[in-house]
């Protein structure tokens, strides 16, 4: 199996594809004004104290109030928060971790009245960003994560991955971590380490040590308060810290900034596959180039079709998602009704687990499968499904079939599900019904164009438009390109772009910047 990720960074956001065989299987869409992520550690300071839910709401410094509950403080609540008040309260010498005192865990049973109060500073981490109305949900348990390791501030041990199952590696991590970690650091060591030299996971301890120093630095140096002191990697280096393989065929990506970012993790982490990091430079967009804006189109939205014409409906609540399984026009079975809901269901197991990692489902999800009445069938369609999910990295738990045919699922909610809108407005009638003719658009085009060239100064330019009209534009010896090349000059270039409606357009600069051409008096 090959695997490709895709990163399209644009003004506004930047989306990721990851590709296997040419599958599009997960999908990231983060907007660049966003503040919240999960993994960026503030000062705060406690808002307001919610003694009925055992709970407060924290302020981090941004509008939305962020919400903490007791048992997120965390067992070394008591150490964090005594060792912050020893680096407060001298601003010019950090008084270094290795010298405080661990202090006894907080209890489970405890009080947040008792331990919290209005105004106190504390630092925090997002565990979770804010889904719908609620915001982001916080933790006092600090913890930095690498591909190989995770920090943990004040908590002295090491844990290693139940996933890596021999004993004589596990030891061998064990000893390894315990013999470079510094004192009042715990370390886990995640699946990826395994078989890892020592001098590979040294490094990246060091990294993870520098950047609790610079975290615990503003700490000291820093007078207004709340404020953010760690960021967590983008985006894209984060996905690619919890995904990357050997096995990438290509990393593929169009912005230069962020290509040389995912250049530089890849050198440190992986330096034999650095060059499989590739800086796009087409001039069609690098989702329609990989074929992912029509996997986009077809496997979002409330219907979606997978085999032999069978299809599901996915519908999303505030409590949970449902998916119903319907065998639409597909052929019957030579064994019949029992066999043909088998392979119906069979095929749904498959398209379900793809469609949970590529819209991030989380939560509960429920499935109505199509009925069967034999044990086995049932049982083999529950070990289908659990063997498509072992793939998917978030942590999840799979029912087997209830007496209703019902399958419940539940699966790790970090942050919103991801939903990509297929359906298109009318970009020449925005919603009203009516447009100018058809026969008239390349008119239309054609005098945005002047404008463009002649009024504005823009010589050099990329007209972004659907590949059907870009078709129509391109055809024959003396194309209607080529007559606006020779009118207007040669920096006129058209390009086809999958993600437009059929009468739907867009400029941009020679830096791949939008120019706002559109305006929606051209419908009346």
């Amino acid at each position: 199996m090959t695997s490709e990720l895709i990163i399209d960074a644009q003004p506004n956001e930047i989306s990721i594809a990851l590709l296997e065989d040419k599958n599009l299987v997960e999908f990231q869409k983060e907007e660049r004004s966003v503040s919240f992520s999960v993994g960026n550690v503030y000062v705060a300071k406690v808002k307001k104290l919610m003694p009925g839910l055992n709970a407060c709401f924290v302020d981090i410094g941004s509008e939305r109030i962020a919400f903490l509950h007791y048992l997120d403080l965390g067992p070394q609540f008591n150490s964090f928060e005594k060792y912050l008040k020893q680096v407060a309260s001298d601003r010019k010498k950090l008084y270094p971790i290795q010298n405080a005192t661990i202090l006894p865990e907080l209890p489970k049973d405890g009080s947040v009245q008792t331990t919290l109060k209005v105004g106190q500073e504390i630092l925090v981490q997002i565990s979770k960003e804010p889904i719908n109305t609620k915001g982001p949900r916080l933790t006092c348990d600090l913890s930095f994560a690498g591909r190989n390791l995770v920090l943990v501030p004040f908590n002295d041990k090491v844990s290693v991955s139940s996933k890596i199952k021999k004993s004589e590696e596990r030891s061998r991590l064990k000893q390894l971590m315990m013999s470079l970690k510094p004192k009042n650091f715990g370390v886990v060591v995640r699946t990826v380490a395994e078989g890892k030299r020592a001098a590979e996971l040294d490094a990246e301890l060091k990294t993870l040590l520098r950047q609790w120093d610079e975290a615990i630095t503003k700490v000291q140096k820093t007078v207004d308060r709340p404020q953010q002191i760690y960021e967590a990697e983008g985006r894209a280096v984060a996905m690619l810290r919890d995904m990357f393989n050997p096995s990438y065929s290509g990393i593929y990506i169009n912005d230069e900034e962020i290509y040389q970012q995912i250049r530089n993790y890849v050198s440190q982490i992986s330096p034999e596959n650095v060059d499989v990091v590739k800086l796009y430079k087409g001039n069609v967009p690098i989702f329609d180039n990989f074929n992912v804006t029509k996997q986009l189109k077809s496997g979002f939205g409330r219907t979606v079709n997978f085999k032999h014409g069978a299809y599901m409906i996915i519908e999303h609540t505030e409590a949970l998602h449902v998916v119903d399984i319907n065998s639409g026009i597909r052929t019957r079975s030579d064994n019949g009704q029992e066999g043909n809901a088998l392979q119906v269901n069979l095929g749904a197991a498959d398209e379900l687990a793809r469609q949970l990692r590529l819209r991030d489902m989380g939560g509960i999800i429920v499935v109505d499968f199509i009925d069967m009445h034999l044990q086995e069938d049932r049982q083999m369609l529950y070990e289908r499904m659990c063997k498509n999910m072992q793939k998917d990295r978030a942590k999840h738990n799979i029912l087997p079939l209830s007496k209703f045919g019902l399958m419940q699922i539940t699966r790790q909610r970090v942050r919103p599900a991801i939903d990509v809108n297929v359906e298109e407005t009318c970009p020449t009638c925005f919603g009203k019904g009516k447009i100018k003719s058809s026969l008239l658009f390349t008119d239309q085009l054609e005098s945005k164009i002047n404008n463009l060239v002649n009024n504005i100064g823009i010589k050099y330019f990329y007209l972004h438009v659907h590949p059907y009209v870009a078709a129509y534009i391109n055809q024959g010896v003396v194309s209607l390109k080529l007559k606006w090349q020779m009118k207007y000059g040669w920096g006129v270039h058209i390009i086809p772009s999958q993600k437009l409606a059929f009468l739907q357009y867009e400029f941009y600069d020679r830096k791949r910047q939008f120019i706002d051409m559109q305006e929606e008096v051209e419908s009346k």
